[in-house]
């Protein structure tokens, strides 16, 4: 009874206070970002033929089931490493840490990333990168994978929207040279949630 209780305590201490609420219109507001820069041609990584008939992007409806409240634990004495790309280039990124959370049922980790050369810029000095890639790609999904951007959270849970997971620009664009998805970040469940495969 007594090791209940004190989870409970736990667990409020870790999630109650600071969580992050589900939000509609934040998924909406990213839906409508992201088709307003793939619109605009300064900003689009849409091959000229493809710009030319853009309307939208393809998503999957938002669900607030695919947003999670994870526990993330800081990783130690990680070296900096060459994440591979689809191209020659390859960025210095350095593994963050663990996010630990529950999706469709199954415990499941993902490591997320900083880079190197981002984080030196003061706009992206708290940026992480998430890739993933799950059972939806190379059918719904990108067969590369997703990406979601986060910020390096202030305590021990974080907050994770896969309704806000979007492609690499060479999804769109073979021009482009994007990281691939690290093997440890292959999540044996389908996100049905987020920027679908392009055509």
């Amino acid at each position: 009874m007594k090791k209940a209780i004190v989870l409970v305590i736990l667990m409020i201490l870790n999630f109650g206070y600071s969580q992050k609420k589900f939000s509609q219109s934040e998924a909406e507001k990213f839906q409508k970002q992201i088709n307003s820069e793939y619109a605009d041609a300064k900003t689009s990584p849409l091959m000229e033929e493809d710009l030319k008939t853009f309307k939208t992007l393809d998503f999957y409806p938002i669900n607030e089931k695919y947003f999670v409240i994870a526990k993330f634990e800081k990783a130690k004495n990680e070296k900096v490493f060459e994440m591979k790309t689809t191209g020659t280039r390859t960025p210095k990124y350095i593994k963050y840490g663990t996010l630990y959370f529950t999706l469709n049922g199954v415990a499941t980790k993902l490591n997320v990333y900083r880079s190197i050369d981002l984080s030196k810029q003061e706009q992206y000095k708290d940026h992480l990168f998430l890739p993933f890639s799950d059972l939806t790609c190379g059918k719904e999904s990108y067969i590369g994978g997703r990406y979601i951007d986060l910020k390096i959270p202030k305590g021990n849970t974080i907050a994770v929207d896969f309704n806000q997971a979007y492609n690499p620009y060479c999804a769109y664009n073979h021009k482009y040279s994007c990281p691939l998805v690290p093997l440890e970040n292959d999540l044996n469940i389908e996100v049905k949630a987020g920027v679908k495969t392009f055509h």
